[in-house]
């Protein structure tokens, strides 16, 4: 699964040259064409979906925070990830790309295996309704 960006919007901002350097229109086709070469869907999500400010464990939303902040610490379950792995894990839910029902019918939040840092016991999991995964 991969982030609809705006290359264009991208390129007018503080981290123009990083956009460019990456040629990420040409990384999104190369993936496309070899997904398609081997007979498997690359999913895109929204540009909007605000990947980089849930939490991947709980569904918190936290807000946005500046680029140089590396860590995202979840302020409702307490755990820490990096910011690109906590986005990657929220890019593949937006996509559907994570079961969200189980076999009898019940609500799941399949995601990562977070541990409270505190407890180092799996920590409660939440979804966004409440409910208690």
């Amino acid at each position: 699964a991969l982030e609809g960006l705006s290359v264009a919007g991208l390129a007018r901002t503080r981290v123009a040259k990083s956009v460019h350097d990456a040629g990420w229109s040409i990384l999104t086709r190369l993936i496309k064409d070899k997904a398609a070469e081997h007979g498997r869907v690359v999913h895109t999500i929204g540009r909007w979906e605000p990947t980089s400010q849930v939490c991947a464990c709980c569904g918190v939303r936290d807000g946005a925070k500046p680029l140089d902040v590396r860590e995202w610490v979840c302020p409702s379950c307490g755990v820490v990830l990096d910011r690109d792995y906590n986005a990657a894990v929220n890019v593949m839910l937006a996509a559907g790309l994570v079961e969200r029902v189980n076999a009898c019918g019940g609500s799941v939040r399949r995601v990562l295996a977070c541990a409270d840092p505190v407890k180092q016991e799996p920590a409660e999991q939440t979804l966004p309704d409440g409910e208690a995964a």
